[in-house]
């Protein structure tokens, strides 16, 4: 469990980061603090005639987990970066362009 001053702390610090995307013309479409990966479900869907398998835990086998994510509409993938830079986070941060489904 986190203790409540650090959840406010990061409230604090994910308001500012908010303030800042919108101070530089950049709009937060979305985004979700997600629980530890040891409370997800690994999914392998249905094929074949085959049911779908569910497993406990991570899918990945991997030290880094993914704690969150923001949904950003940039300029630029420059100004992406610059605003990425600016996030409360962690460690470490990855950023990825959203396929543009609008036209299908």
């Amino acid at each position: 469990s986190i203790p409540d001053s650090a959840m406010e702390e990061a409230g604090r610090a994910h308001g500012a980061f908010s303030a800042a995307v919108a101070g530089a013309g950049a709009k937060i479409l979305g985004g979700e603090a997600l629980q530890p990966s040891s409370a997800s479900v690994g999914i392998v869907p249905a094929k074949d005639g085959q049911p779908a398998v569910f497993t406990n835990g991570p899918l990945a086998e991997t030290t880094e987990v993914v704690s969150g994510y923001y949904v950003i509409e940039a300029e630029s993938l420059g100004q992406a970066k610059e605003l990425a830079a600016l996030c409360p986070t962690g460690d470490r941060l990855e950023l990825r362009p959203i396929w543009d489904m609008s036209g299908m």
